[in-house]
């Protein structure tokens, strides 16, 4: 079966290389700062960008406005400022107290007493020199570290990077969380008090849970854990993280460094990864995305590694090394090859880009959202995409209303992601009781997936550690995980669904964050987990319990495919206002009977056989509002005449319909 898979997806990639026109170049981010070339005026130093904080004695024009130093107006009188707290300011003279003066003082890793890092493009050290340039750069500066000295040697050298990493969501694993419903700017996160539909919560299960952990061994909020727990290999050496493990006294680290004896071959691996530090590759990240939720693409259902998938089955590709466009049309390494952080740009060891499910956002000055019109510029307008090629004029009617991923992602777990997890069985479909010792619970897997849409605001209600557990009653579910928003709220996205199976306690109506560790590592017993897991909360291990069912909705992002694989059939089939469609139960149904919609113009005719025929009959002079025939305006974007307004007579000449809104 997979054979067959990757002959026709190798037929259809050299089908679409042959018919595809030719565009022109892509816009490009060569400095990584946000900005492409077209609006960067300096696009290849990432400080310097379209609203960045203008330094007043560089002479350079670090905010693209034109204008440099003090003929900017952002330049008033000199004043004493320290802006990154990194102990350099500006300026550094008799009216301050600081001894060198800061070549940006925006960026802490930017200063005279910080380290040359010899390929970001930046002057780090403020000596006037730029990466290679820089005699600091003239060899590699990591060739003396040792895995006996680690991390000391980085930690000598890197003060300013540690205390970045130290305050960032991929090390502390909680965060502020601005952007949630429930117990809205609350510390929130894994660590803690989030609770999903996977491993449910991570109390009791630090060994398992925290073995992605960015850290050395200790969980983050251990009073033991200082910045010496960071470890840097994990996202600057390939190969370590790809060989880090929980060893047996609790740390992570490769295999080789509990050799009691190692030889001088395996010594110098270890050295190995301490001297070759690299800016982190999509290997590093997917060493922990992928493999969330206990195996290859099982929880986010958009990204994977390259290998075997949770039942060892070969894989044509992962998001890692995939050659197909189709596949992932960013990632695929014949083509664009972008990196993770091309789109999570990092600043100050803090990142942007959040699904619906994550609680904390990591910058709260960028926010967590990433648009895809930062590359693709003037796609968000009207014209747009007309403007891009031929045929795109129905997509620029969209942009107001529809993320970009609901029409370029139409279909997600390319590689086999799970869809159902039931905690009462083991995986091999027998009862959890023990006999079978421990594993995975039961897992519902599939492929090539249909996304669930749903409008998202960009804010999320999800479930937290204690609360009370309350059934949606259209899904009939617990919800773990759901997008805020409505027709009216938001832009419309494409969602993973997936439900689980596990235990509630029946007074009171709480979620049990089950014990993993029992349940994973120690005997697979699914009720010694449960009672293990309640007396982690605070509860008698015979508080009674039920099993039910949750759900959660995950945002999917990655495996766009090529623009030309877009079908709009996909939402907008034949017109059938008889029956509920999908758009129809997204809040696009007709606000009454088609008797009643179609005589307020006319007398009752046949409907057109499409959405594009039935919108363009009705798409005449100034146009027609939404608000005539459906529950929501779109007169605010798109104009035209709505039912409310005095002229509203140039269309309705029959029988008028009880517009409600028209009377409030």
């Amino acid at each position: 079966m997979n054979t067959m898979w990757t002959k026709a997806v190798a037929f259809t990639f050299l089908l679409a290389l042959s018919l595809a026109p030719a565009h022109a170049a892509k816009p490009v981010d060569n400095d990584g700062d946000g900005f492409k070339s077209r609006v960067d005026c300096n696009d290849n130093n990432p400080a310097i960008y379209p609203g960045a904080v203008e330094l007043c004695s560089d002479n350079v024009d670090n905010n693209c406005d034109g204008l440099i130093d003090s003929s900017d107006p952002a330049c008033g009188t000199p004043t004493c400022s320290d802006t990154d707290g990194d102990g350099y300011g500006f300026p550094a003279d008799p009216s301050c107290t600081y001894a060198e003066e800061d070549c940006n003082d925006t960026l802490s890793s930017v200063s005279p007493g910080a380290s040359e890092i010899c390929d970001n493009g930046i002057d780090d050290n403020c000596d006037g020199l730029t990466d290679s340039v820089d005699p600091y750069c003239g060899s590699n500066p990591h060739a003396a570290n040792s895995w006996s000295n680690y991390p000391v040697d980085c930690m000598s050298c890197h003060d300013t990077q540690f205390n970045e990493m130290a305050n960032s969501t991929h090390y502390k694993w909680v965060g502020d969380t601005t952007e949630m419903a429930n117990q809205n700017g609350t510390v929130q996160g894994k660590l803690t008090n989030a609770v999903n539909s996977y491993c449910i919560n991570i109390v009791g299960d630090w060994p398992i849970c925290g073995k992605c952990h960015v850290g050395r061994g200790l969980r983050p909020d251990d009073q033991l854990a200082d910045n010496s727990n960071i470890d840097c290999l994990m996202c600057h050496n390939e190969d370590y993280a790809l060989a880090r493990g929980r060893l047996a006294d609790g740390t992570l680290a490769p295999a080789l460094a509990a050799v009691e004896n190692p030889t001088p071959a395996e010594l110098t691996t270890l050295d190995s990864y301490t001297q070759n530090i690299a800016k982190p590759t999509k290997t590093n990240c997917l060493k922990c995305h992928a493999f969330a939720g206990g195996g290859n693409g099982v929880k986010r259902g958009d990204l994977s590694m390259s290998g075997s998938d949770l039942y060892g089955s070969p894989l044509f590709e992962g998001t890692n090394n995939n050659t197909d466009p189709d596949f992932d049309v960013h990632m695929n390494t014949a083509a664009s090859n972008l990196s993770c952080q091309d789109c999570h740009v990092f600043q100050n060891h803090k990142t942007i880009g959040r699904g619906s499910d994550l609680r904390p956002t990591d910058d709260l000055v960028r926010g967590s959202e990433i648009t895809c019109y930062t590359c693709h510029t003037g796609f968000e307008a009207n014209g747009g995409h007309a403007a891009a090629g031929a045929n795109r004029t129905d997509a620029d009617r969209h942009v107001s209303r529809v993320a970009c991923q609901s029409c370029h992602i139409d279909s997600y777990a390319k590689v086999a992601t799970e869809t159902n997890r039931d905690w009462r069985y083991n995986h091999s479909g027998l009862p959890a009781d023990g006999t079978s010792g421990p594993g995975h619970p039961e897992l519902t897997v599939a492929d090539s997936l249909k996304p669930v849409y749903k409008f998202w605001n960009r804010t999320s209600d999800n479930y937290l550690l204690g609360d009370t557990a309350v059934i949606d009653p259209e899904t009939g579910t617990y919800p773990t995980s759901r997008p805020k928003g409505n027709i009216n709220d938001g832009k419309l996205y494409p969602f993973k669904y997936k439900t689980a199976v596990q235990p509630m306690i029946t007074n009171g109506n709480k979620l049990v964050a089950l014990d993993t560790f029992e349940y994973l590592s120690v005997s697979g017993d699914v009720n010694a987990a449960v009672q293990s897991g309640l007396v982690n909360m605070g509860y008698p291990a015979d508080e009674p319990v039920e099993w039910v069912t949750t759900d959660t909705y995950q945002l999917i992002n990655h495996g766009v495919a090529t623009a030309a694989s877009v079908d709009c059939v996909k939402c907008h089939s034949s017109l059938d206002v008889d029956n509920d469609s999908e758009l129809d139960l997204l809040g696009y149904k007709l606000k009454g009977a088609k008797s009643q919609i179609c005589s307020q113009c006319h007398r009752e005719k046949n409907l057109k056989a499409s959405h594009s025929g039935m919108h363009n009959h009705i798409n005449k002079g100034a146009g027609m509002d939404c608000l005539f025939c459906h529950d929501f305006s779109r007169q605010a974007e798109r104009g035209g005449i709505g039912p409310c307004d005095p002229n509203a007579t140039d269309f309705v000449d029959n029988i008028p319909y009880p517009h409600a809104e028209c009377t409030q």
